[in-house]
């Protein structure tokens, strides 16, 4: 059961204990007012159980009792009322008795509107109840079946009108389900994406970084290898993506590693702290600081830099500043695989909804500036709060308060529609079942009939105008509606002022207890006072007929307000119910909705965070991992040409990945391009070759294609020639390498590069003396369209 149907049955039931209560007490006052002094004590023992059974109820509704009580509490109600006929005597006691238990068996409908089979079994209690009080109250005349049927007709459209209700509810929330589970998907792709771009700028920043330095044999001095591979393992074990709370970024700057060595970094700081922000961008900001650092010593010939940070006080963004006078760089001329500034500076930033900019010029230095937009500045952090600082209790965030609103105004609206259309069925089955026997059997009482025949076609028209706008899906235009009321109105009058005195309310009054309903299939989207309005006008217009036909007697008055009770009473309480599933039910439903997609959302994003990284890992831990661990506890010797040459072949694998992001027309000669530059930066001069029309080839096709050729590339000295050839059937990337390393401790390092997992790829590798060829091939259908130039 979902959110808007769960909390619509809460409703009705609701509404109908108090609905029923209070009408139980208002016609039990009324027939005390007409009843003779001798039938007060009898009729106050049969109305006071009455009366304490609706107090029960109404208790209930708080501190639920057992159902079978509740069932036995509801059916003596309705007993005692039918049976309170003779007690009470006289026609204004059978008249309070049917508006009484009337309501009542509509009211069940709604109380026990998850159990119809009590619903019902109720309603014929109180039916049975009626038809003996009116027997034993007139021995000598049969029962008259007339309020029995109406009855029944009424607790068939209470009924409908509540499936009607509730088919929208579970309409809405079967809509609603599907709208969040794409929203669900959708934010754990980008979760997903964004937790890809963290993990790949910090595969860069760390084991790629390390590693490529080893391959390049750059430095003479490895002191500082140990503690940097076990600092990347670290980093490549922790789980990105799950970063709560608020930190001081301010104590996080001050924590950047400068370097060691001749690597070292001086870094001059002038930080306006404290800055708590959330830790997420918090994060971003100092690996990306960090990244910068370690660009300026690879690449500015300096080694010095100034690092700043602040809020500016105007809107309370927050700025971070690293600077150096070094060599400075051509931006454009940055190619698209080099991720140091796309990935860890610009794209770390980008995922936390910052910015940053680089501003650098050839023998100008470089000025790297981070910032990102504090919404939350003006609020108190405390311990505990989410991240960006925002309490259990603070605001939605934009996004998510706008997804919470479209939510509540798409079940307000199918809410909506359903209570129109049950406006609209009771207008038309109590037209023409009731009111249309009523006008037709009492022809010869109206003065003139044609007049009463032709408020009845105008009310007609009405609904049909009404009706067809809503069967269409729109909304009634104001000017129709208007036009429409204004009818209703005149059908009210014209009914009041051609009956004859006495039969206001009567059984000759056909208009007085449908004409409210016309009103509140016109006013249903409106507020309730709107309707309030219009009832009231329509009991002035009648009140206003009567004492123009002479003035009622106190019974009299009692029996119109007894009818007024039983008629505009209940519309007025179904326009409660209306308004208050629609300004109450639906924002609760909405919210409820947004509580658990949200909720689900975080279960889903952590489930396949976790997936992931463990993916992720268990891919590093046949190479990368084995490495670093050596690396980093001495087992494995910078020194060795062996473990540099491994450590080429992971560093261009880690290229080829970091490529895999790359929006360009060719992937495949893409990453195959991130392998060629590694090598190249080892001092292997490489030919790249490529004939044939490039075609789509699957992400997990081209890692296998490319391996090999990684492989080949990163135990090359001296040369080496790549070829890419397409054909319709075919496509061979393939490798010769001269003065290629052994394979002493290849197979070790790389224990699948003779295995494919798609069936549909091929490897060959063979060496001849210090060259080694390796091709890797993959069959694909002729339907690809690719031909040879």
């Amino acid at each position: 059961m979902g959110n808007s149907e769960r909390l619509v049955n809460r409703t009705v039931e609701r509404y109908g204990v108090w609905l029923r209560s209070a009408v139980v007490l208002l016609c039990g006052a009324l027939g005390l007012v007409w009843a003779d002094a001798s039938d007060v004590p009898r009729a106050l023992a049969l109305l006071a159980p009455a009366v304490l059974a609706c107090g029960v109820r109404l208790r209930a509704l708080r501190h639920p009792l057992p159902l079978a009580l509740l069932w036995t509490l509801d059916a003596a109600v309705v007993a005692l009322l039918g049976l309170a006929q003779p007690v009470l005597g006289g026609e204004g006691a059978n008249a309070m008795v049917e508006v009484a238990v009337g309501i009542s068996v509509i009211a069940f409908q709604f109380e026990w509107a998850t159990r119809p089979v009590a619903g019902a079994a109720l309603a014929v209690v109180g039916g049975v109840a009626c038809v003996l009080g009116d027997l034993l109250s007139s021995p000598a005349h049969g029962p008259d079946v007339v309020p029995l049927v109406r009855m029944l007709i009424q607790v068939g459209l209470s009924r409908a009108g509540y499936l009607i209700v509730r088919a929208r509810a579970r309409a809405a929330d079967r809509s609603a389900a599907v709208r969040a589970a794409l929203r669900r998907e959708a934010d754990v792709a980008a979760a997903r994406r964004a937790t890809e771009r963290e993990y790949l700028a910090t595969l860069h920043d760390t084991a790629s970084a390390t590693l490529l330095m080893v391959s390049q044999g750059d430095g003479r001095d490895w002191a500082w290898l140990p503690p940097r591979a076990r600092q990347d393992l670290e980093a490549l074990s922790a789980m990105p993506g799950f970063e709560t709370g608020s930190v001081d970024l301010a104590a996080l700057l001050s924590c950047v590693p400068e370097g060691e060595g001749r690597a070292r970094v001086r870094l001059t700081t002038h930080i306006e702290g404290p800055l708590a922000i959330p830790s997420g961008p918090g994060l971003a900001i100092f690996n990306g600081v960090r990244e910068a650092v370690t660009n300026v010593s690879r690449h500015s010939g300096v080694r010095e830099a100034e690092l700043r940070a602040w809020r500016e006080e105007s809107d309370g963004v927050v700025v971070v500043e690293l600077a150096d006078a070094g060599r400075g760089f051509d931006l454009d001329s940055v190619p698209m695989r080099r991720r140091g500034i796309s990935g860890s500076i610009i794209g770390r930033m980008r995922a936390v909804e910052g910015t940053a900019s680089i501003a650098s010029r050839p023998g100008e230095g470089t000025r790297v500036r981070w910032r990102w937009p504090d919404q939350d500045q003006g609020q108190d952090r405390e311990p505990g709060t989410g991240e960006g600082g925002r309490a259990a209790d603070a605001p939605c965030p934009p996004r998510a308060q706008a997804q919470q609103t479209a939510a509540v105004r798409f079940i307000r609206g199918q809410l909506l529609y359903g209570a129109q259309l049950v406006a609209l069925l009771i207008c038309l089955v109590w037209q023409f079942t009731i009111s249309l026997r009523r006008l037709l059997a009492h022809q010869d009482v109206y003065d003139p009939a044609w007049a009463q025949t032709a408020a009845f076609l105008c009310l007609v028209a009405v609904a049909v105008t009404g009706g067809a706008h809503l069967l269409r899906g729109r909304r009634i235009p104001p000017g129709v509606r208007g036009w429409c009321l204004g009818a209703v109105l005149a059908v009210s009058a014209v009914s009041a002022y051609t009956l004859p005195p006495g039969h206001a309310t009567g059984p000759a009054d056909w208009a007085f207890g449908v004409v409210g309903w016309h009103a509140l299939f016109l006013l249903a989207d409106l507020r309730v006072r709107m309707y309030a309005a219009f009832l009231g006008a329509h009991i002035g217009i009648n009140a206003a007929a009567v004492v123009w036909h002479g003035a009622p007697t106190a019974a009299e008055a009692a029996v119109l307000g007894i009818a007024t009770v039983g008629s505009c009473g209940l519309q007025l309480a179904i326009g409660v119910l209306m308004t208050h599933l629609l300004r109450d039910t639906a924002p609760a439903a909405g919210s409820a909705a947004a509580r658990e997609e949200e909720l689900r959302t975080r279960e889903r994003i952590h489930e396949h965070l976790q997936s992931d990284h463990k993916e992720r890992y268990r891919a590093l831990t046949a190479t990368t991992v084995p490495l670093l661990v050596g690396l980093g506890h001495g087992v494995l010797s910078p020194y060795d040409e062996e473990v540099r040459l491994r450590c080429g072949v992971e560093g261009a694998r880690m290229r080829r990945l970091f490529a895999e992001g790359d929006a360009v027309a060719d992937p495949l000669l893409n990453e195959l391009r991130a392998c060629v530059e590694v090598a190249e930066h080892q001092g292997v001069k490489v030919n790249l070759a490529v004939r044939g029309r490039p075609g789509e080839v699957p992400v997990g096709v081209r890692r296998e294609l490319i391996d090999p050729v990684a492989v080949t590339l990163g135990r090359t000295r001296s040369t080496a020639r790549v070829t890419v050839v397409w054909t319709p059937a075919a496509v061979r990337v393939s490798v010769v390498g001269v003065d290629c390393a052994d394979d002493r401790t290849e197979a070790a390092a790389v224990p699948s590069q003779n295995r494919a997992e798609d069936p549909r790829v091929s490897v060959v590798r063979t060496r001849r003396g210090e060259s080694v060829w390796a091709e890797a091939s993959w069959s694909r259908s002729v339907s690809s369209g690719v031909d040879l130039p």
